[in-house]
């Protein structure tokens, strides 16, 4: 999806201070931002479920949910998982900084906040976001559904359909342990890693490593056997793209037009032109009779 054509960033802050907000929001109504404010970690939590921020800025230090959890916890969100966050706070000790980045934020700047200093830093990393969201998007309308691990086996990024199918799959985008001790054994393992291994309880969802990158980035993709794929079938059976047998995938399994646009990255409105085609080829007038003709067919091939 295409970022619209002179739309201004949204940049959520997060604070329980009224004087850092109140601070926060001018500077960023004068720099040409939308500011979104929240003045807890579980408000924000809240809030990124509804709308999805350009760049959080977070102080590191509130009462109940501190930053870093609130950092972790948003990172674990499908719509914020991308989002740039750079800690503000008074805390300026080493292990304060390397807190800030081991849970998930790409900088730290330390109040009082040098106003010039923070609008260019922000800059800078929703232009980096911006070209990594561009990369994954590219990666995924091509059909590479792949994401990066650490040596702990912690996701540092994916393509969004690769997101999508470990949600689908195991819940959340968190790799199980058995999958973990297997990455151990490939990255231990003499020349270049062939083995493949089947998600817990999922068979059909198989993980490959493409390649062992430098230091402990690791890159796999995602696939799921064509016999087993739902979405293979659908586009089989239908001569449907395969983005078109997605929606339908997911209209059948009683998404709205809006739901399937957050997991799929897509407007509603996109949604909805797909639909239109998807109408057309199976032959019926609306979303109830699409699904139907949907489930049917999974149903038979079962």
């Amino acid at each position: 999806m295409t970022r619209d054509e002179g739309r201004r960033d949204v940049v959520l802050v997060v604070d329980d201070a009224p004087e850092s907000l109140a601070m926060l929001d001018d500077l960023l109504s004068e720099a040409g931002f939308t500011a979104l404010v929240a003045v807890s970690g579980a408000a924000a939590l809240s809030l990124v479920k509804e709308i999805t921020p350009d760049l959080i800025l977070l102080d590191a230090v509130m009462p109940g949910m501190d930053g870093f959890e609130t950092c972790r916890a948003l990172k674990r969100e499908s719509r914020a998982a991308h989002v740039p966050v750079i800690f503000m706070t008074g805390l300026t000790e080493t292990e304060h900084i390397v807190a800030g980045f081991s849970a998930g934020g790409v900088d730290y700047v330390t109040k009082p906040v040098r106003r010039e200093e923070l609008l260019a830093r922000m800059r800078t990393h929703l232009g980096n976001a911006r070209i990594a969201s561009s990369a994954r998007a590219a990666l995924d309308a091509s059909g590479r559904f792949l994401l990066a691990v650490d040596g702990a086996g912690d996701i540092l990024w994916s393509t969004p359909q690769a997101r999508r199918l470990l949600e689908e799959a195991l819940g959340e985008p968190v790799l199980p342990a058995e999958i973990r001790a297997w990455l151990t054994a490939t990255r231990r393992a003499d020349g270049p890693a062939t083995m493949e291994i089947a998600l817990p309880g999922r068979p059909e969802c198989r993980l490959s490593v493409v390649r062992a990158g430098e230091g402990s980035e690791t890159l796999l993709r995602l696939s799921m056997t064509e016999a087993a794929s739902a979405d293979a079938l659908l586009r089989q059976r239908f001569a449907l793209t395969a983005r078109e047998a997605e929606v339908l995938l997911w209209v059948a399994r009683g998404k709205s037009s809006r739901d399937v646009g957050a997991i799929l990255g897509l407007s509603p409105r996109t949604v909805d032109k797909h639909l239109e085609q998807i109408y057309a080829k199976l032959g019926v007038e609306n979303r109830a009779s699409a699904a139907a003709v949907a489930v049917t067919t999974l149903n038979a091939a079962s």
